[in-house]
């Protein structure tokens, strides 16, 4: 009880004074407008009481007017952050549509070039749609089938030249089994000699970006390293003189009559957009020669 006494004793002796203090400035307000004498001594006290709590007030003000400041500008540049954040969104959305419109623009050059590379033969355009499982492109499926006139046998191009064989059609797509794969086997031969060869497909040695080819004869000893060899005129099913590859080693036989070794094949059987297929067979193109 007498801590409460003693705390409303003190509180209203404060409320007195507050009371009493500002009736003073009231009046030193007043008679500083009044007095004709700004020099006279309630102008002095007006001046040493009022001035500092003014100060006060002016700095209150100011703190509150830099702090609404403040809040505003960073309102202002999470705003303009936000509006960074969108621009760099669309930016990077349009640069990867860009990258992907160049990579798209660069396979279709090479597939004009190599279009261009056998102007003699009627070909058509395809996708591919999917493929085996695996690194490779053993075997995929491509969007053309026989309403685009395509048919079983029908040699496939890509990157730098033959890629496959079709193997499968239907109305709208068609199966393609490579030149790397386990089942391929293809009569080659040097483009320079026609000495021929057999080039084998083989899954296993496609890690070191090779496939084998055998039982070549060298008649004139000239293959050598980054020798061509494309498919031979007494192929059944390929058509001739289309490139598969550059030789990579070559070594001599046990029976001294003939070579084997390895080649680095035209296309990259690890990414295969895009292939030309050519609208002719073998025996169709033979019979009509």
């Amino acid at each position: 009880m007498r801590k409460t006494r003693k705390f409303l004793n003190g509180l209203l002796k404060s409320r007195h004074v507050l009371i009493v203090l500002v009736i003073i400035c009231i009046t030193l307000i007043l008679a500083t407008f009044t007095r004709e004498n700004s020099q006279g001594p309630l102008y002095t006290i007006a001046g040493t009481v009022i001035t500092p709590f003014q100060n006060g007030v002016n700095r209150v003000g100011n703190s509150l007017l830099d702090w609404s400041s403040g809040f505003k500008n960073v309102q202002k540049l999470n705003a303009e952050n936000e509006e960074l954040r969108a621009k760099i969104d669309e930016l990077t959305a349009q640069n990867t549509q860009l990258i992907q419109a160049q990579a798209e623009l660069k396979r279709l050059e090479d597939l004009y070039e190599l279009d261009q590379e056998y102007p003699e033969y009627t070909k058509v355009a395809a996708s591919v749609i999917s493929k085996d499982p695996g690194n490779w492109y053993s075997t995929f499926v491509i969007n053309k089938g026989t309403a685009d006139g395509l048919a079983v046998d029908m040699n496939v191009l890509a990157g730098s030249g033959l890629i496959g064989i079709i193997t499968e059609t239907g109305e709208n797509w068609s199966t393609v089994r490579t030149i790397i794969d386990d089942a391929s086997s293809i009569s080659g031969m040097i483009a320079s000699t026609s000495d021929t060869c057999v080039v084998s497909g083989n899954l296993s040695m496609m890690d070191s970006g090779k496939i084998e080819f055998s039982e070549l004869k060298d008649r004139d000893e000239v293959v050598t390293e980054g020798t061509a060899i494309v498919t031979s005129n007494i192929s059944t099913k390929f058509l001739t003189g289309l490139l598969i590859g550059y030789v990579a080693e070559i070594e001599e036989d046990s029976n001294h009559l003939t070579k084997s070794g390895t080649l680095i094949p035209a296309a990259d059987f690890k990414n295969i957009r895009e292939v030309l297929v050519i609208k002719e067979l073998k025996q169709t193109k033979e019979m009509s020669n």
